[in-house]
Protein backbone atom coordinates (compact mmCIF):
# COMPACT_ATOMS: atom_id res chain seq x y z
CA UNK A 1 0.00 0.00 0.00
CA UNK A 2 1.07 3.56 -0.65
CA UNK A 3 -0.47 7.03 -0.51
CA UNK A 4 0.42 10.07 -2.60
CA UNK A 5 -0.65 13.69 -2.15
CA UNK A 6 -1.06 15.45 -5.52
CA UNK A 7 -0.11 19.12 -5.73
CA UNK A 8 -3.76 20.00 -6.40
CA UNK A 9 -4.86 18.56 -3.05
CA UNK A 10 -6.48 15.40 -1.79
CA UNK A 11 -4.86 11.99 -1.74
CA UNK A 12 -4.62 8.84 -3.81
CA UNK A 13 -4.11 5.50 -2.08
CA UNK A 14 -2.98 2.42 -3.96
CA UNK A 15 -3.18 -1.25 -3.13
CA UNK A 16 -1.48 -4.24 -4.73
CA UNK A 17 -2.86 -7.61 -3.62
CA UNK A 18 -1.18 -11.00 -3.78
CA UNK A 19 -1.84 -14.42 -2.31
CA UNK A 20 1.90 -15.08 -2.64
CA UNK A 21 4.09 -13.73 0.19
CA UNK A 22 6.77 -12.88 -2.39
CA UNK A 23 4.22 -10.80 -4.33
CA UNK A 24 5.41 -12.55 -7.50
CA UNK A 25 1.87 -12.58 -8.91
CA UNK A 26 -0.85 -10.01 -8.45
CA UNK A 27 -4.34 -10.94 -7.30
CA UNK A 28 -5.60 -7.40 -7.91
CA UNK A 29 -4.87 -3.72 -7.77
CA UNK A 30 -6.95 -0.73 -6.83
CA UNK A 31 -6.74 2.95 -6.13
CA UNK A 32 -8.94 5.26 -4.09
CA UNK A 33 -9.03 9.03 -4.42
CA UNK A 34 -9.93 11.30 -1.53
CA UNK A 35 -10.79 14.94 -2.09
CA UNK A 36 -10.15 16.07 1.47
CA UNK A 37 -7.27 15.03 3.71
CA UNK A 38 -6.05 16.21 7.07
CA UNK A 39 -3.24 18.72 7.10
CA UNK A 40 0.25 17.37 7.68
CA UNK A 41 1.15 17.34 11.38
CA UNK A 42 4.63 16.21 12.43
CA UNK A 43 4.32 13.19 14.69
CA UNK A 44 0.72 12.55 13.62
CA UNK A 45 1.18 11.53 9.98
CA UNK A 46 -1.19 8.60 10.51
CA UNK A 47 -4.12 11.05 10.86
CA UNK A 48 -3.49 11.99 7.23
CA UNK A 49 -2.80 8.48 5.90
CA UNK A 50 -5.27 6.18 7.68
CA UNK A 51 -8.41 7.53 5.97
CA UNK A 52 -6.77 6.91 2.59
CA UNK A 53 -5.78 3.38 3.62
CA UNK A 54 -9.32 2.71 4.84
CA UNK A 55 -10.72 3.93 1.53
CA UNK A 56 -8.51 1.70 -0.63
CA UNK A 57 -9.13 -1.32 1.64
CA UNK A 58 -12.94 -0.87 1.65
CA UNK A 59 -14.54 -4.13 0.51
CA UNK A 60 -11.31 -6.13 0.57
CA UNK A 61 -11.76 -9.15 2.83
CA UNK A 62 -9.43 -11.81 4.13
CA UNK A 63 -6.22 -9.80 4.37
CA UNK A 64 -3.46 -11.57 6.27
CA UNK A 65 -0.68 -8.98 5.99
CA UNK A 66 -0.19 -5.34 5.05
CA UNK A 67 3.05 -3.93 3.65
CA UNK A 68 3.24 -0.17 3.95
CA UNK A 69 5.70 2.34 2.60
CA UNK A 70 7.11 3.75 5.82
CA UNK A 71 7.82 2.79 9.40
CA UNK A 72 5.70 0.72 11.77
CA UNK A 73 7.22 2.49 14.76
CA UNK A 74 9.79 5.22 15.12
CA UNK A 75 11.46 4.09 18.35
CA UNK A 76 12.70 0.76 19.65
CA UNK A 77 10.38 0.85 22.66
CA UNK A 78 7.27 1.51 20.55
CA UNK A 79 6.67 4.86 22.28
CA UNK A 80 6.55 6.59 18.89
CA UNK A 81 4.09 4.62 16.76
CA UNK A 82 4.33 5.21 13.03
CA UNK A 83 1.80 4.63 10.29
CA UNK A 84 2.31 0.86 10.42
CA UNK A 85 1.52 0.62 14.14
CA UNK A 86 -1.68 2.57 13.63
CA UNK A 87 -2.58 0.39 10.62
CA UNK A 88 -1.93 -2.74 12.69
CA UNK A 89 -4.31 -1.46 15.34
CA UNK A 90 -6.94 -0.29 12.83
CA UNK A 91 -6.99 -3.35 10.57
CA UNK A 92 -6.01 -6.13 12.97
CA UNK A 93 -3.44 -7.81 10.72
CA UNK A 94 0.35 -7.95 10.85
CA UNK A 95 2.03 -4.96 9.21
CA UNK A 96 5.47 -4.72 7.62
CA UNK A 97 6.93 -1.27 7.18
CA UNK A 98 9.40 -0.73 4.34
CA UNK A 99 11.10 2.66 4.59
CA UNK A 100 13.52 4.06 2.03
CA UNK A 101 15.33 6.44 4.36
CA UNK A 102 16.75 6.09 7.85
CA UNK A 103 14.89 7.75 10.70
CA UNK A 104 17.17 8.88 13.51
CA UNK A 105 15.25 7.29 16.40
CA UNK A 106 14.34 4.06 14.55
CA UNK A 107 17.53 2.30 15.57
CA UNK A 108 15.64 -1.01 15.76
CA UNK A 109 14.82 -1.11 12.04
CA UNK A 110 16.42 -4.04 10.25
CA UNK A 111 18.45 -3.02 7.23
CA UNK A 112 17.72 -5.03 4.10
CA UNK A 113 19.86 -4.69 0.99
CA UNK A 114 18.24 -5.99 -2.20
CA UNK A 115 19.49 -6.48 -5.72
CA UNK A 116 22.66 -4.60 -6.53
CA UNK A 117 21.73 -1.71 -4.26
CA UNK A 118 24.18 -0.22 -1.82
CA UNK A 119 21.55 1.68 0.18
CA UNK A 120 19.40 -0.46 2.48
CA UNK A 121 15.69 -0.47 3.08
CA UNK A 122 14.64 -0.11 6.72
CA UNK A 123 12.15 -2.76 7.84
CA UNK A 124 9.96 -2.63 10.94
CA UNK A 125 6.95 -4.75 11.88
CA UNK A 126 3.93 -5.22 14.13
CA UNK A 127 2.20 -8.55 14.64
CA UNK A 128 5.18 -10.62 13.49
CA UNK A 129 8.86 -10.73 14.39
CA UNK A 130 10.88 -8.03 12.63
CA UNK A 131 13.43 -10.65 11.51
CA UNK A 132 10.63 -12.51 9.68
CA UNK A 133 9.46 -9.22 8.14
CA UNK A 134 13.01 -8.49 6.95
CA UNK A 135 13.26 -11.98 5.42
CA UNK A 136 9.92 -11.41 3.67
CA UNK A 137 11.10 -8.09 2.20
CA UNK A 138 14.40 -9.61 1.11
CA UNK A 139 12.52 -12.42 -0.69
CA UNK A 140 9.90 -10.22 -2.38
CA UNK A 141 9.84 -10.35 -6.16
CA UNK A 142 11.92 -7.92 -8.17
CA UNK A 143 15.57 -7.33 -8.95
CA UNK A 144 15.79 -3.80 -7.56
CA UNK A 145 16.24 -2.15 -4.19
CA UNK A 146 12.48 -1.71 -3.91
CA UNK A 147 10.39 -4.86 -4.34
CA UNK A 148 8.20 -4.86 -7.46
CA UNK A 149 4.96 -4.64 -5.43
CA UNK A 150 6.21 -1.58 -3.52
CA UNK A 151 7.29 0.07 -6.78
CA UNK A 152 3.92 -0.75 -8.37
CA UNK A 153 1.93 0.66 -5.43
CA UNK A 154 4.00 3.86 -5.66
CA UNK A 155 3.33 4.17 -9.41
CA UNK A 156 -0.41 3.61 -8.89
CA UNK A 157 -0.56 6.13 -6.03
CA UNK A 158 1.26 8.74 -8.12
CA UNK A 159 -1.09 8.18 -11.07
CA UNK A 160 1.77 6.92 -13.26
CA UNK A 161 -0.02 3.61 -13.78
CA UNK A 162 -3.57 2.32 -14.05
CA UNK A 163 -4.72 -0.73 -12.07
CA UNK A 164 -4.34 -3.80 -14.27
CA UNK A 165 -6.74 -6.15 -12.54
CA UNK A 166 -10.11 -5.86 -10.89
CA UNK A 167 -9.82 -5.50 -7.12
CA UNK A 168 -9.82 -8.79 -5.27
CA UNK A 169 -12.42 -9.23 -2.56
CA UNK A 170 -11.16 -12.47 -1.06
CA UNK A 171 -7.97 -13.35 0.80
CA UNK A 172 -4.64 -11.92 0.12
CA UNK A 173 -1.86 -9.72 1.22
CA UNK A 174 -1.40 -6.09 0.39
Amino acid sequence: MDVHYPAGGGARAALVLSADPRFATSAGERVADLEDVAAYRPGAFYLRELPALRAVLAGVAGLTLLVVDGYVDLSPDGARPGLGAHAHEAFGVPVVGVAKTAFRSATHAVRVVRGGATRPLYVTAAGLPVADAADLVAAMAGPYRLPDAVRRADALARGRATPLLAPATGGGRS
